[in-house]
């Protein structure tokens, strides 16, 4: 399957990359190249193997939940360089502070 350069624009406006006139070919060619290998994948029989999950026959190890006493709060933020109503005070991340 051989994709367009108005395909790849598409894409690269969906994903919001900037591209140049040379990087719409070359990823014309390679994004054309990765769906025929898929498309070949396709044509493989694979009714006969059973569904895999896990090859290597392990199994997460879980613990249970369990309540511990923690810290107190003012314990906490004895060290903070900055508090406020007995939270941590941080830059703002998404305003000029």
């Amino acid at each position: 399957m051989k994709l367009s350069q108005d395909q790849v624009k598409k894409v690269a406006n969906l994903a919001n990359l900037t591209l140049t006139s040379e990087e719409e070919d070359k990823y014309a060619d390679q994004l054309s190249d990765v769906l025929s290998y898929i498309d070949q994948l396709n044509l493989v029989d694979t009714k006969s193997a059973e569904p895999t999950f896990n090859v290597t026959d392990l199994s997460n190890v879980l613990a249970d939940d369990e309540i511990t006493p923690s810290l107190e709060q003012d314990a906490v933020l004895q060290n903070a360089s900055a508090k406020k109503d007995g939270f941590f005070v941080t830059k703002g991340v998404f305003e000029n502070e």
